[in-house]
């Protein structure tokens, strides 16, 4: 059968034979087979596979011709990456192994494959019980109908692989799992997938399909995001479950190598301000800016290139919002992730998505939507089209909006927003007060995400019509740091409508530093505890000052 196949195991079997598979036998024996088996099997079904018990199920047989680099484990003892030097290109490649299969468990895996799709039906206890479990109870199920009792090591590489068909994906679900990989190519048919790996940069994997199988696996990736791909409607953008975001390409319609897919992994765990301060993507001083910026309802920008981080840096930033305001995200594809309870978190949708009759929603109809909910904090994933005019009126009436936008640095992203199909007029660019301007560059042999400059929107000179800039921070390539102009319109403005003197303004964003410095010296740089305690800064700015030098107090 295709599927089997399809999700298939590894280059080479096991050349050990074991005996052919029995038959269902009559209703007493199973009924003698199950009471024999149940003590063993109820064990495994619930604890599961432990690596430190049973060892490692997979091993590497590096091939001839390579040379090791590197090895870690997606799935301990199960799902073992190395990374080699193929001696030949020399050029480093991606080896996944897994378990090997010997003959009998290859021929019973394709057994059970096919009948679990007859005994997977749900019972009310299951809808409670995690998914893994039950479908180790049916495969016990079935194993006591056969007549079979597996050794422990034969029961875990068998389970291995119907989890991964079952519940995961497939073929690529280690690569889904591997947390060192952002993004996952597949140009075609019979074409190796490639990989871009946040410590090795692009790198080729010996994992490829065929036809059937390929487009078996595009289908399940659009059907699982809860999207339709057809050769009729070839393109699909979506978002899988865990928040990435996939790209399909069906058929040969449109992609004469066959059907082709791109996915670009997100954390489960959005990125904070803390670990952009870690990873040097901006400096403390540019956060602390924004902080103050945001709290004070500046609208803000992101620009940069394809795989820059400007959605990460949106994602951290939007932290700083005050805990209680209200927010509306609009997005194509689901990106943005916030710890916020007062949000409406709203997507477009297709004609097809809602089925005969349906009419499509676009980012357009959704910011219109928005204005009327009276939101403080509008936060649009990236604009492209006529919804920029609308999000620039919502600037002028007093929005506070947060967007990204692809443009290599301000004076790009100016004229693209004054361009077709964007068309905003420029008297209208000067409700936009701040615009980050982020890239993906190089240092030394390691591509890195800076934060190449900070710019405000001064205004359109009366005279001349062009729109004025000032810089506020500039990025160093050569030493990668980052420097402060010293001077800046937002702590002007900032300063004259709180009434602070700039001694005020200074010891305001000294406090902040203070806490962005006490988090990262005492290692507090998850996404929840980061939340918690800039909302009881907001909050409590008392509670948090006086339990700096111990900020996990604030979080238990």
């Amino acid at each position: 059968m295709q599927e089997s196949h399809d999700t298939g195991s590894v280059k080479e079997q096991d050349p050990t034979v074991g005996a052919a598979i029995p038959g269902a036998g009559s209703p007493k024996q199973h009924r003698l087979i199950n009471r024999f088996l149940r003590s063993g099997e109820e064990i495994r079904r619930t604890a599961g596979y432990d690596p430190v018990k049973f060892g490692p199920l997979t091993d590497a047989v590096i091939p001839p011709g390579y040379r090791e680099i590197d090895r870690y484990w997606v799935t301990e003892g199960l799902a073992l990456v190395v990374i080699a030097r193929n001696l030949q290109t020399n050029q480093n490649e991606y080896l996944l192994f897994e378990p090997v299969l010997s003959e009998f468990e290859y021929e019973l895996l394709e057994r059970l494959y096919t009948d679990l799709r007859d005994v997977l039906i749900l019972e009310d206890r299951d809808l409670v019980t995690d998914r893994r479990i039950v479908l180790a109870r049916r495969t016990d199920d079935l194993l006591a109908e056969y007549g079979i009792s597996l050794p422990d090591d034969s029961f875990y590489r068998i389970r291995y692989y119907l989890e991964r068909n079952y519940l995961g994906w497939s073929r690529i679900d280690a690569l889904m799992k591997d947390p060192g990989i952002e993004d996952i190519s597949c140009n075609g048919t019979n074409i190796p997938i490639f990989l871009y790996h946040r410590k090795h940069q692009n790198i080729k994997t010996q994992i490829m399909f065929d036809e059937p199988a390929l487009n078996s696996l595009a289908i399940t990736l659009a059907q699982r995001s809860g999207k339709h791909v057809s050769i009729g409607s070839p393109l699909v953008d979506a978002t899988l479950p865990d928040g990435s975001r996939l790209q399909v390409t069906l058929g040969r319609e449109v992609t004469s190598r066959g059907t082709s897919f791109t996915i670009r992994k997100f954390r489960e765990s959005p990125f904070t301000p803390v670990e952009l301060i870690e990873t040097n993507t901006f400096d403390i001083n540019q956060l602390v800016y924004i902080w103050l910026a945001i709290e004070n309802n500046k609208s803000l920008l992101f620009v940069g290139g394809t795989a820059s981080g400007k959605t990460t840096s949106l994602n951290a930033v939007a932290l700083f919002i005050p805990p209680l305001s209200k927010i509306v995200s609009i997005e194509d594809t689901r990106e943005i992730t916030l710890y916020h309870e007062n949000w409406v978190a709203t997507v477009t949708r297709e004609t097809v998505a809602g089925g005969p009759g349906a009419t499509p929603i676009g980012m357009f109809e959704l910011l219109k939507a928005a204005m009327r909910q009276r939101p403080e904090y509008i936060l649009v994933g990236e604009v492209r089209g006529s919804e920029a005019q609308t999000l620039f009126q919502a600037m002028n009436t007093g929005h506070t909006t947060f967007s990204t936008m692809h443009a290599s640095d301000v004076d790009a992203a100016i004229h693209r927003l004054e361009s077709a199909p964007l068309n905003v007029p420029r008297n209208m660019l000067q409700a936009l007060d701040i615009i980050a301007v982020q890239a993906l560059t190089h240092r030394g042999g390691d591509r890195v995400r800076r934060c190449r400059e900070i710019v405000e929107i001064a205004g359109v000179d009366p005279i001349t019509g062009n729109v004025q800039v000032n810089t506020v921070f500039e990025y160093n390539p050569v030493a990668d740091t980052f420097s402060y102009t010293g001077r800046s319109k937002i702590f002007n403005e900032i300063m004259e409508y709180r009434g602070w003197g700039l001694k005020q303004l200074e010891e305001e964003l000294q406090t902040r530093r203070n806490i962005l410095l006490a988090m990262l010296d005492q290692g507090i740089k998850d996404y929840r505890s980061v939340a918690r305690i800039i909302q009881a800064w907001a909050i409590s700015p008392e509670a948090v000052l006086s339990s700096i030098d111990n900020l996990g107090e604030l979080i238990r």
